[in-house]
């Protein structure tokens, strides 16, 4: 068993890795082409969770991207229009639409829109751009039977000032309210900070599912705003972070990614084997490393050489002991020279040729050399 579990181990876990590999990439997810808070998008984000339970109750729904669309949508009667994206309406769009005779028993619903939106639907209403707590729930506090019906509701967004007429709902500090209701005739405009109690991964919590069903099945028919390419592309990129317009099947390549690397560790350290230490066969003095290359120098004859280690070696003491900067090399030659000669009270043309000046002639010099550098270092190490 031994021998045989030697022989195939390596096509084991070579089939055990492409069989994890394989069912990684079976587990990314596919990507939603849709934009949030479209009816079709099963995202957390999107609305599907919602217009499913509205066509349960007899509900029809569409979506409309163009202009005509909505047009047809809003002179439509008995029908209920949702703006998800109201603000990215071009200006003379708006303004058409604007214009139309809306139809008999509709109701318009506006999501988070801006004050020029509601100067064209519904003149009177300011909105202030603050961003309400959409986590906490909040009491209607107002007599709209959508809203009494549903009770606290996560309803946050952008807050509003309803005009004498208006019904507000869900208030948010002062006369502000995160729902406003106007009603004219049999046409009715609803006004609400935000959709993201609508969205898949609210509508159950609090009154959320009773809201949206009291705001978007108050018809038979439902028409949902859903951007084009463009619109979509304004609407996802502004309210996302960079962490969050990442695919989500790169963090499971990444993964994997990660998991070959790993692969790749363990197979370079069973080809090298495992980590062996060794004990120095001797230690060596410091003393004896030094007497050993003075010899090698004696031998060579190499005088200039072991003079200019010397110079060197004082050189960068001396330095540091005056402060002067030396991280690259030797420090330089004139501030050295000058900085010694005024510790020292010695010419500079001095130290300048003890420190910089010919290689000894013979071994006598080369000792002198060393007692005058020696006793140079240790003057300069003085206070």
């Amino acid at each position: 068993m031994r021998a045989l579990w030697r022989r195939w181990r390596w096509w084991l876990l070579s089939g055990l890795a492409l069989l994890l590999v394989g069912t990684m990439v079976a587990g990314i997810p596919g990507s939603d082409s849709y934009a949030p808070l479209d009816p079709r998008s099963g995202a957390p984000g999107g609305t599907r969770a919602a217009d499913q339970l509205l066509q349960q109750r007899g509900v029809t729904s569409r979506t409309a991207t163009s202009e005509s669309e909505l047009t047809a949508a809003l002179r439509a009667d008995d029908t209920t229009v949702v703006l998800s994206y109201p603000d990215e309406l071009p200006y003379q769009e708006l303004a058409r639409l604007a214009a139309l005779h809306r139809g008999a028993r509709s109701r318009l619903v506006l999501v988070a829109p801006d004050q020029p939106v509601l100067n064209a639907f519904s003149p009177g209403i300011s909105t202030y751009y603050s961003d309400a707590d959409g986590n906490t729930p909040v009491e209607p506090s107002c007599k709209l039977p959508e809203a009494v019906n549903a009770g606290a509701a996560q309803l946050g967004g952008q807050s509003y000032d309803p005009g004498p007429s208006d019904t507000g709902c869900y208030p948010h500090g002062g006369t502000r309210r995160s729902l406003v209701s106007r009603t004219t005739g049999t046409q009715q405009v609803v006004v609400v900070g935000s959709a993201r109690p609508f969205t898949n991964e609210r509508l159950d919590r609090e009154g959320n599912a009773a809201l949206a069903l009291g705001l978007f099945g108050a018809h038979r028919q439902l028409v949902w705003q859903t951007p084009g390419h463009n619109v979509a592309a304004t609407a996802t990129g502004g309210h996302k972070t960079i962490d969050e317009l990442i695919p989500s099947g790169w963090h499971w390549a990444a993964l994997q990614l990660t998991f070959a690397a790993l692969l790749a560790v363990v197979w370079r350290a069973r080809r090298l084997g495992p980590v062996l230490s060794e004990r120095l066969p001797a230690v060596v003095r410091a003393s004896e490393t030094t007497e050993g290359r003075a010899r090698l120098y004696h031998r060579a004859n190499a005088r200039g050489h072991a003079a200019e280690t010397l110079r060197r070696a004082t050189r960068r003491r001396a330095a540091a002991a005056l402060g002067l900067p030396h991280t690259a090399g030797d420090p330089e030659p004139t501030a050295l020279t000058e900085a010694a000669a005024a510790r020292l009270g010695r010419p500079a043309a001095d130290l300048q040729h003890l420190l910089y000046g010919p290689a000894p002639t013979d071994d006598a010099a080369l000792l002198r050399l060393a007692d005058e550098l020696d006793d140079i270092e240790w003057q300069v190490r003085q206070p």
